[in-house]
């Protein structure tokens, strides 16, 4: 009981502060406009100044810090917004310190506080001439060095981004239709592309708010030099130099104390614009991109030895510095040589095997459905961890047709295999080669979907699951070929995709009697008298199986299974031939094989036949649905009319549906199956009253002497 109260106590004070944070969130950014307000048009104490101008400071190095160690730029997404805020709170500063120098500058050089007295006396020597020189160095590095190069870089990456949107939209659309991810993944992948976007382009503009804040650091400072001095001669009668020795000081700290914190946030900006989208952080990635190779330290020592040979140098400095640089590559290099030896112990330990191990059925049985083979070149896309890798795509591809058939695949076991090509995969079924492709490691696959522009240099190859012509490029031709319209996969995204193809066509010799008995004890939780009269009373075992495969192989999912079990009992009596059985079968999945083929529409758009040739076809067919009884001639001229349609349907961006009696439907799918044409076969029962026809095309019977 005193546990379940400290537990609700510690919820309370949670609930409590989470409510508070809230507040405090809310009421900030209103706070925040209007104490700009009142720094601007309130006169403000030198005291408060000096607050200000530290909090200025202290922000300005926050923001410079987080964009160092923030590892994506896109985790720092609020950084416009915060540019922004900052950029007013220096000008209101500006407006408010300016205010008290006019007014107070004649008594001397701490009227303004003594964070501006510290920048006009400490940092520049209390020498105005030096102050305005360090104040222009400052603005040319801020504006025309580090500003111009944030802005342009700003530019382009937005332009690139937004232009880059609609490949990498199609590049999610392709995976998660090749089962490779699923919707929550691809809806977080279009969301970061989408803030993406919206952020490159919010930084295109706050690099104008930078611009804008040193070009005006410049006319203030010049605004302010003019005015004070013509205040401090005019009306309180102080001669030139000491006008211009209390003002221009005054002004020069003031503009310095608003410039280095300008040039932070302007180095901030540069720094996250020219951040790669994935990082580890600035620090980490110098020291493994710049820092990491012994040959660096080699070749610089020996320069800078040679140049500490030079007499006029300092000798005994620069081969001091040369001779730390030897150091670091002496231990780089022996770091590096540890490492290879350790990986190579590893893997030498991961290799060997018991010799004495005695052999066993499970060394000659292999219980492998189905298979992927990898030639030795292919085995690290294997061992890549997160979604990205080969293992990570082989599961959710596996979840993905298992849900969208309505029974669990085999497993997909991935294998080395030094009979094939270094680059080759090969995916079997039963031990049994079905399909291979090769892929090139390293290296991405460029498709032309049909719209693209130009043409890449690169590997010319074969997109295998649909044999399209594609070139491998390297990964940093990516963006540049998104923007060309070519859709850019990786090499494990293509074994994927061909590995999907694949299963979709052999999906009906994957289901086993094991599993349709898994479906029978499924749906026995919630029909069990259904079950029981089904099973084997009206139907054995193997019947049903062979419907399921029939279904499968015709590309009909079996999730409703309750449906395909009620036809099935309701008409087991009448007739035990499995052909039959699948007919009744379809009758009852008409909604939902019309609701894949047209989708939520009431229309379907279909292909008749003419009377005479339904009669024909009825009449070669007679009870038997094997295509092999037709005469060649009609044969020949039956799939080329088949084939002619299925043609314009695919111009129109549409699949061919072919709607004839139920007596010809297996007999005119099974030819269409063995002349490799695509067409969806659907007899007039499966239609259901609710969906509306749309007749496109009729095929009459060909005259005589065609």
């Amino acid at each position: 009981m005193a546990a379940e109260q400290s537990l609700s106590s510690q919820d309370k004070t949670l609930s409590s502060r989470d409510k508070t944070l809230q507040i405090i969130s809310a009421v900030s950014m209103p706070a925040v406009v209007i104490i700009l307000l009142m720094m601007i048009v309130i006169p403000l104490p030198p005291l408060m100044l000096d607050f200000f101008f530290t909090f200025n400071l202290a922000s300005a190095l926050i923001v410079l810090m987080s964009s160092v160690y923030v590892r994506r730029p896109l985790d720092f997404a609020v950084f416009p917004t915060v540019l922004l805020v900052m950029t007013l709170l220096r000008l209101a500063l500006n407006v408010a310190s300016t205010r008290v120098v006019l007014i107070s500058g004649h008594t001397g050089t701490d009227a303004a506080g003594k964070v501006i007295e510290a920048f006009g006396d400490f940092v520049v020597g209390g020498n105005f001439s030096v102050g305005l020189v360090v104040f222009l160095i400052l603005v040319i590095i801020n504006f025309i060095v580090v500003t111009k190069g944030a802005e342009r870089i700003s530019e382009v990456t937005a332009r690139f981004t937004l232009d880059a949107m609609p490949g990498k939209q199609m590049a999610i659309d392709a995976e998660l239709n090749a089962g490779m991810m699923s919707q929550k993944v691809a809806k977080a992948r279009r969301d970061e592309i989408a803030r993406e976007s919206s952020f490159y382009g919010a930084m295109d503009g706050a690099s104008k708010f930078v611009k804008g804040d040193a070009i005006a650091g410049i006319l203030i400072l010049i605004i302010n030099i003019v005015g004070g001095l013509s205040i401090g001669m005019l009306q309180h009668d102080l001669s030139a130099s000491v006008a211009a020795q209390n003002y221009i000081l005054l002004m020069i700290g003031d503009g310095l104390v608003a410039q280095i914190p300008s040039l932070m946030l302007s180095s901030a900006a540069a720094l996250i614009v020219t951040r790669g989208s994935e990082s580890e952080g600035v620090g980490n990635d110098i020291g493994q991109q710049v820092l990491g190779n012994p040959k660096v330290f080699i070749v610089s020592s020996i320069i800078i030895g040679m140049l500490g040979l030079v007499p006029a140098m300092p000798n005994l400095l620069i081969l001091g510095i040369a001779g730390v640089l030897a150091a670091i590559a002496f231990f780089k290099t022996a770091a590096s040589k540890q490492l290879v030896s350790n990986a190579l112990q590893e893997q030498e330990q991961e290799s060997s095997e018991p010799l004495s191990k005695d052999l066993g059925w499970e060394d000659v049985v292999s219980n492998d459905v189905l298979g992927l083979d990898l030639g030795y070149r292919l085995v690290p896309l294997a061992d890549i961890k997160g979604e990205t890798g080969l293992l990570a795509r082989m599961k959710t591809l596996r979840r993905r047709i298992s849900q969208d058939y309505g029974f669990l695949l085999p497993q997909i076991h991935i294998r080395d295999n030094l009979m094939l090509a270094p680059n080759g995969y090969s995916i079997t079924l039963h031990e049994v080669p079905i399909a291979e492709g090769t892929v090139e490691v390293g290296m991405e696959m460029a498709i032309n979907p049909g719209d693209a522009r130009g043409e890449l240099e690169g590997i010319a190859g074969k997109e295998p699951a649909y044999g399209l012509d594609a070139t491998w490029i390297p990964p940093s031709e990516r963006d540049n070929a998104q923007l060309m319209g070519f859709t850019v996969v990786d090499a494990s995204s293509v074994i994927a995709t061909h590995m999907t193809e694949v299963l979709r066509q052999h999906v009906h010799e994957l289901i086993g009697h094991d599993d349709a008995q898994q479906l029978l004890d499924a749906l026995g939780n919630t029909a069990p008298r259904l079950v029981e009269n089904l099973v084997p009373k009206a139907l054995p075992l193997s019947s049903l199986l062979r419907v399921l495969q029939n279904l499968l192989e015709e590309g009909v999912p079996i999730k409703d299974f309750r449906a395909i079990a009620e036809a099935l009992a309701a008409n087991a009596t009448n007739s035990q031939n499995p052909d039959d059985l699948t007919a009744q079968a379809r009758i009852a999945l008409g909604r939902t094989i019309c609701q894949s083929l047209a989708g939520m529409g009431d229309e379907l758009e279909v292909v008749t036949l003419d009377m005479e040739l339904e009669q024909l076809l009825l009449n070669i067919s007679g009870a038997r649905a094997d295509p092999l009884p037709i005469e060649p001639g009609i044969a020949r001229w039956l799939a080329s009319e088949i084939q002619g349609q299925q043609v314009d349907r695919e111009r129109q961006g549409a699949q061919l549906v072919m709607l004839v009696p139920d007596g010809v439907r297996m007999f005119l799918y099974r030819f269409v199956k063995k002349s490799s044409l695509r067409a969806t076969i659907m007899s007039f029962s499966e239609i259901p009253a609710s969906r509306h026809l749309k007749v496109v095309a009729t095929l009459s019977k060909p005259a005589v002497g065609e």
